[in-house]
């Protein structure tokens, strides 16, 4: 090999590789739902759905109970704010009920399900004696507590069937007794049909049908076969055929799904045919908050059963799906909390609730849609009414409660530092708080000798 001119042998060069291919970029949709799942698998995830959720679905039926409100007030002879400030009073009433739940302990939950049932089964009665119970509507499940203020026990049922359905099974769950039918069935069942008779004395078919959802909830949660669960299931549907048959009001209601122009007759249809003209006017955005044409006079029960109707008209096909959407999360947070706990109570209690405000939410939007027959139940926590809302956010309060008591969030939550409080430096019974965690965790990864 021939030397350079400075007499040094001649560098070679390294042979020059291709360079690899670079890894292509991650698709921008999978990195978010990578996000997404991790944001979603967060211990705490439940807890901020539940809390943040139900808030939202309070603070936004506010909003829209005063602005459906008004024209029927007005029409009463009243203040336009009559029933938004009666609603407003049963939110902060219900505020202090779903903050008591949710600091409650899981045994004192259990402990105060005899005393709920008792108390709505004595108040479910005490509406059948002549002279205190009220008829509203043409059902006879009210008691008038003086002046404008009433309250309906039969919503109480619901959190009373809850609470004790769920101690009931958990007690025989820990036994090992729910493998026999005898066992699984009573007292459940006849307790249930009790409640339900109650209920039906008065005529409000609506709230039966929601406690015949949360017996099958919690029937469904012990595992009940097939068989047994179709058993009951067809002893409920035949009663319900019954009560349907023999009633001309509720046959014309269902005569009524998929109705598009009113009709003349029993079944006029004319509830049901103004809440689809007021979903079909909203359009995209809606016609804007306080807007709606339908709530003057030509909506029955604008404020209450059908407020879904006149937020489509007045906020559009946007408001609706945000309502949907918040619904959905709030039944995803108790299906996720009733699936991960080891407790058996709050297992069938967290059930119980979901399939309580979940399936309420689907019958009242079902019938303002023209997709089931009219109920005559509220959509929970958002429709006017202070004896259903109270029960509610004191049945929000206790999957708060369950969404805090699961291992990995009460790990969180030990973990999380206040923003607030002390200041840097100050010492309390351990020493000194430090506050910057990222530099401490800094400083101990570094070697000895390191600066």
């Amino acid at each position: 090999m021939p030397g350079s001119r400075t007499g040094r042998p001649p560098v070679q060069r390294a042979v020059r590789r291709p360079a690899a291919p670079r890894a292509s970029r991650e698709n921008p949709l999978r990195r978010l739902y990578t996000r997404a799942q991790r944001a979603w698998d967060r211990p705490l995830t439940a807890y901020y759905l539940i809390l943040g959720g139900s808030l939202l679905i309070i603070v936004l039926g506010l909003v829209m109970v005063y602005s459906a409100s008004q024209i029927t007030a007005l029409q009463m002879s009243l203040p336009g704010s009559f029933f938004f400030r009666k609603q407003f009073l049963a939110a902060s009433i219900g505020g202090v009920l779903l903050l008591v739940a949710s600091r409650m302990p899981v045994k004192l939950h259990r402990a105060l399900a005899y005393p709920i049932l008792a108390g709505a089964v004595f108040m479910m009665a005490l509406v059948q004696v002549p002279g205190i119970g009220m008829s509203v509507n043409g059902n006879q499940n009210w008691i008038s507590l003086g002046g404008s203020f009433q309250i309906q026990p039969s919503e109480f049922g619901k959190l009373a069937l809850v609470l004790w359905g769920a101690d009931l099974m958990a007690r025989k769950q820990e036994r090992r007794l729910l493998t026999q039918w005898k066992h699984m069935l009573v007292p459940l069942v006849p307790v249930s049909f009790l409640l339900l008779g109650l209920i039906m004395l008065g005529g409000d078919m609506g709230t039966a049908i929601i406690l015949t959802a949360i017996l099958f909830g919690l029937l469904w949660l012990a595992g009940a076969p097939t068989r047994l669960f179709a058993g009951v299931l067809s002893i409920a549907g035949l009663l319900g055929f019954i009560l349907i048959k023999t009633s001309p009001n509720r046959m014309a209601r269902l005569a009524c799904i998929g109705a598009t122009e009113p009709k003349t007759g029993v079944a006029d249809c004319w509830q049901a045919v103004h809440g689809i003209y007021a979903l079909a006017s909203g359009g995209l955005f809606g016609s804007g908050l306080g807007a709606s044409v339908e709530k003057w006079g030509q909506l029955p029960e604008a404020h209450t059963d059908f407020i879904f109707a006149v937020t489509g008209e007045e906020l559009g096909l946007a408001g609706t799906l945000s309502v949907l959407a918040l619904f959905a999360a709030l039944g995803y947070a108790g299906i996720r909390v009733a699936g991960r706990t080891e407790d058996p109570f709050v297992r069938y209690a967290a059930g119980g609730v979901t399939t309580w405000i979940t399936a309420q939410a689907v019958i009242n939007i079902g019938a303002v849609l023209g997709l089931l027959p009219i109920a005559g139940v509220p959509l929970p926590l958002f429709s006017y009414g202070g004896s259903a809302l109270l029960p509610t956010m004191f049945a929000i309060g206790l999957l708060i409660a369950f969404a805090r008591d699961e291992p990995a969030a009460r790990a969180a939550l030990a973990m999380r530092q206040p923003r607030f409080g002390r200041k840097r430096g100050a010492r309390g019974p351990q020493g000194p708080r430090r506050w910057n965690t990222m530099r401490r965790r800094a400083s101990v990864a570094r070697s000895s000798g390191e600066r």
